[in-house]
């Protein structure tokens, strides 16, 4: 349904679902019925139905995600979800579950009796979760996470959120190694719980027997949305894949709309005119109760990407001009009111209905739904494609788009501590500065800063080296091996850095610590360098043994003018004879004596 309308499709009924001029109430159960949707509540949690033909499918919500976590405690999430399935996985049940920016989600397809055994096994673990399994499931997920592709602009989160929040999911699950038994549990206490719940069923009634027993608690809050652009329409240099442009604005039926006549315009002038790309379009994604996030985005071939990328803007630089087509927008619109006449669209809407109740986010009649469809004119998608634009961040391969009017997202931080500077031991143009409120790593091109109170990540090793992580996503290792730096000197890094952001990490394989190529620096200043000395020998062995060449064969010249020439007399050239050989043979032993050594100063520098 081509509404904003949750994540799973279209969706009705008055704000967070309540009864709607089109729905009727059942005054003995407390339930009502909207557009065919029925809302009433299963063990406390709130619970949507609609009936479909064919296997049952069930699916539970919890209102938690990545984005509720932190970077060091990143992955709990996700951990307590493959911990509550752990006991199905054996079983012939088609399921699954799913852990998203701001949602948990478990789903089932089969049999009523089907979804009553895999909704009880999994309320059941939730109150007690198998811990015998903890390591053994972070283990799973870093291989879950080592096999998965991630796809086109899978950093984008990061350069607009930074490393908290929705920027999130950009990170690896970094927070594994320190997540013990008792934090697992007490996510799950506080965040799987009966009030944080929705659960949907395409079933008319609830199949007997469901035991959704979870512990009481609250809602909770979306989490903050934070930023990390100074200022927008931004871009960065990306992967050479393609480009990809992202853009945050309110949910609306006008912006579903848009997002689908920007994948026209993009399929048709970069595919079907230009044959700069195989792959272009847009898609619209609600992002928490009030705002969605609208993603364009177009391959292309190395020698094509130039073109693409231009051709790509312009597109844009089209519609927030206004030159929309009026057949585009038609088109699309008739697709989205068809979508009204497919059969047992209650059931279809389910989902997203049922998101849109976890996020409390107003559900539309089918009704208002074709109205606003309905409402929607050029007039409107012109002034969600100039709010695109504004708030876009984009990603682009090669060259960067300054021409375009985007400014390009900070590449470095913007500030150096003051404090004890550390030259690097291998490349002393790079130097360390460790102060009292934070960190930075500075070399001749770029600086980095983490301060201490805005560390959100700090992997501390056994052989001393850090690894610290900035809210703005900014990173820096401190590798004591390369500056020379002692644990009492890194004190101050230790005491700061908040304890909730420090992750202890294992051993590291020796071949993994680097160590600088050049002696230290104090041995160099406190002696002469080796260089030196051999560059004085190699002096005085070329002054003495080129001038011996040189000498040697004017003499060779001289005794044969001597053999040759009656008038100067054999005997004076027989005199010579042994001066030529002393010569040459002085010659012969210094002179590749000062070439060695000058080849092995080169080799040193």
């Amino acid at each position: 349904m081509n509404t904003d309308n949750g994540s799973y499709g279209g969706s009705y009924g008055g704000p967070y679902g309540g009864p709607s001029a089109s729905s009727y109430t059942d005054t003995d159960t407390g339930s009502y019925v909207v557009d065919g949707i029925r809302h009433t509540t299963v063990g406390g949690i709130r619970t949507v139905l609609a009936p479909r033909s064919g296997p049952v499918t069930a699916g539970l919500l919890f209102r938690v995600g990545r984005a509720d976590e932190t970077l060091a405690t990143s992955g709990i999430t996700h951990l307590v979800e493959h911990l509550a399935l752990h006991r199905h996985g054996l079983g012939d049940l088609h399921y699954n579950g799913a852990t998203a920016a701001v949602y948990t989600h478990f789903h089932v397809s089969g049999t009523p009796a089907d979804v009553v055994e895999y909704l009880n096994g999994v309320c059941a673990a939730l109150r007690d979760l198998p811990m015998d399994r903890l390591e053994t499931e972070k283990e799973i997920l870093r291989t879950e996470a080592a096999g998965r592709s991630r796809g086109p602009g899978h950093g984008m989160p990061l350069w607009r959120y930074g490393a908290r929040g929705h920027g999130l999911v950009s990170y690896a699950e970094a927070g594994l190694p320190r997540i013990t038994a008792h934090a697992v549990r007490e996510w799950a206490r506080t965040r799987f719980t009966t009030e944080n719940a929705v659960l949907w069923i395409t079933s008319d009634t609830v199949p007997e027997g469901l035991d959704l027993t979870l512990p009481a608690g609250a809602w909770q809050e979306l989490p903050e949305v934070t930023s990390a652009l100074p200022v927008t329409p931004a871009y960065y240099p990306g992967e050479e894949g393609g480009a990809v442009l992202s853009s945050v604005l309110p949910r609306s039926t006008g912006a579903v709309l848009f997002a689908e006549v920007l994948g026209k315009e993009l399929f048709r002038e970069l595919r079907q005119k230009g044959g700069y790309s195989y792959t272009a379009g847009a898609d619209y994604e609600p992002r928490d109760t009030d705002t969605a996030t609208i993603v364009a985005y177009a391959d292309a071939l190395p020698q094509k990407r130039d073109a693409m990328v231009g051709a790509f803007i312009d597109v844009l630089a089209k519609l927030r001009a206004g030159r929309i087509e009026q057949a585009d927008l038609d088109s699309v619109r008739a697709s989205a009111l068809a979508r009204f006449d497919v059969p047992e669209l209650a059931a279809q809407l389910l989902p997203g209905h049922a998101m849109n109740l976890l996020l409390r986010h107003r559900n539309l009649t089918r009704d208002q739904a074709r109205a606003e469809i309905e409402a929607v004119t050029v007039e409107v998608l012109h002034g969600i494609a100039r709010e695109v634009w504004a708030n876009a961040l984009m990603q682009v391969p090669g060259r960067g788009v300054d021409w375009a009017g985007l400014t390009e997202a900070p590449q470095q931080s913007a500030e150096v501590v003051a404090g004890q500077t550390y030259p690097c031991l291998a490349d002393r143009a790079q130097r360390l500065i460790v102060s009292g409120e934070g960190v930075s790593l500075v070399s001749p091109d770029n600086q980095v800063t983490v301060r201490y109170a805005d560390c959100v990540l700090m992997n501390s090793y056994p052989d001393g080296a850090r690894y610290l992580v900035g809210h703005d996503g900014f990173s820096l290792t401190v590798e004591p091996t390369l500056y020379g730096i002692t644990s009492a000197q890194l004190a101050p890094l230790d005491a700061a850095v908040p304890p909730a952001a420090v992750v202890t990490m294992p051993p590291r394989d020796p071949s993994r610590i680097p160590r600088p190529e050049t002696a230290p620096a104090a041995a160099r200043s406190s002696r002469p360098a080796p260089g030196a000395r051999l560059t004085w020998l190699t002096v005085v062995l070329w002054v003495l043994g080129v001038p011996a060449v040189v000498a040697g064969l004017f003499t060779t010249l001289s005794t044969y003018l001597m053999f040759t020439d009656p008038e100067l007399g054999v005997e004076s050239g027989e005199d010579w004879l042994g001066v030529i050989i002393l010569w040459l043979l002085a010659g012969v032993l210094l002179v590749p004596w000062g070439v060695l050594l000058r080849r092995r100063l080169k080799g040193r520098g």
